[in-house]
């Protein structure tokens, strides 16, 4: 009987391990062997041994440094072990927005019996097999593992630096990310940025440049969708798959899309004075995303936490052309305050969020915009973004 090792003791495999017969789990964090409340075992990572694994599937956080990684034979992902299931496929990736694509796809889609899973929301392997679609956000982890499995339609939104501690450079990030136009198909789709627009690829490609020519491609009237600046796009994406799908372009429907907390999210103080959420912008590609929407206003932008190894400079070359002052937090916070320096950009260090809420609080005035737009993880010093945003809502929420 095939023996199926699953690497990490988490949502996906946890998932995984329902459908898969005969499955063991092996977790990093596990010291002592245990029987979960479903009866599966759990052993320390230490104890894998190859030799006695038929199959093996990593949760898709653990990095290709990990040993239980450099020890497999027959490494695959959870798509490659999901490959031949029926309903049709569609990818969603990208550096930022693939989250909001997927949910306003399946906004879209639901009526034409879709689910929506994968990195966000419903683990693959709970999707229903009698689903007709698949809208699946996928990660750069799990592409960078998976080598047999593919879309029927990919859709890809721009890529920038992002998680390059865990791939090593930002060549193996973006290479992650195509991978999937590697072994896609004649009469397959691929909706791409138009930088890729001549790679090596069975797919038939679909180009962009922005908004504007997504729109045009697809004869779709910008004017009368509702979402603006990021969310434009995700947005024309999800109405671009609906149109190849099912010949249609549903106005109403995309624009009663209601959008997620921590993205954008704008509340007002007791002074009636604008702060924004945009905690879940966790990456310089979506703080500056988020900092062109209100580029016209003064901004008080709080920075920092866990910047993954990225290259910082990019973000300040674009800070210092607007009318702004940083409030610096988290693990990066000493680098960030000096790079603020170093481009002559109005610096403040601060202990946590709450010293950088009450810091702008002082200084804050009715016309312009306080914005938490991190360009960094929350988990140096939060449980998760959301919880770094819920902070943020109840700081503001408690100024008198």
């Amino acid at each position: 009987m095939q023996k199926i090792s699953l690497f990490g003791y988490g949502k996906t495999t946890k998932a995984i391990a329902k459908v898969a017969k005969n499955a063991v789990f092996y977790d990093d964090k596990c010291t002592k062997p245990f029987r979960d409340e479903n009866g599966f075992k759990v052993n320390p990572a230490s104890e894998f041994n190859a030799k006695y694994s038929s199959l093996e599937i990593p949760s898709p956080g653990i990095a290709p440094s990990n040993a239980l990684i450099q020890k497999a034979k027959n490494l695959i992902s959870e798509y490659d072990y999901f490959k031949d299931t029926p309903p049709l496929k569609i990818w969603i990736s990208g550096t930022n927005g693939k989250t909001t694509t997927t949910q306003m796809m399946q906004h879209l889609l639901k009526d034409k019996g879709s689910q929506a899973g994968g990195n966000i929301g419903t683990p693959l392997a709970e999707l229903s097999l009698d689903a007709k679609v698949w809208i699946l956000e996928t990660s750069s982890f799990t592409m960078h593992y998976t080598n047999e499995a593919s879309p029927n339609i990919y859709v890809l939104l721009p890529i920038n630096p992002d998680h390059l501690s865990w791939h090593g450079s930002m060549k193996e990030y973006e290479d992650a990310k195509l991978k999937p136009l590697l072994t896609m198909q004649e009469g397959e789709i691929a909706i791409v940025p138009h930088k890729y627009k001549d790679i090596q690829t069975n797919a038939h490609i679909i180009s962009y440049e922005d908004e504007s020519s997504l729109a045009q491609y697809f004869d779709i009237d910008m004017k009368k969708v509702n979402f603006k600046g990021a969310f434009l796009a995700d947005a024309l994406l999800a109405m671009a798959v609906d149109k190849i799908l099912f010949d249609r372009v549903n106005y109403t429907k995309i624009n009663s899309f209601e959008l997620d907390p921590h993205r954008q999210e704008e509340l007002k103080d007791s002074k009636n004075r604008l702060w924004i959420n945009d905690t879940k912008a966790t990456n310089i590609d979506a703080t500056i995303a988020a900092l062109a929407r209100y580029k016209n206003s003064s901004i008080h932008l709080i920075l920092g936490g866990d910047d993954k190894g990225v290259e910082l400079n990019e973000l300040f070359e674009y800070l210092k052309n607007i009318d702004i002052c940083i409030y610096t937090i988290g693990s990066n916070k000493d680098k960030l305050f000096s790079l603020g320096n170093k481009y002559k950009i109005n610096s403040k260090l601060c202990s946590n969020l709450l010293d950088a809420i009450s810091k702008i609080d002082k200084n804050l005035k009715i016309d312009e915009v306080a914005l938490l737009s991190p360009a960094a993880s929350s988990l140096d010093e939060f449980s998760s973004y959301a919880q770094r945003g819920d902070e943020f809502k109840q700081a503001v929420k408690d100024i008198s």
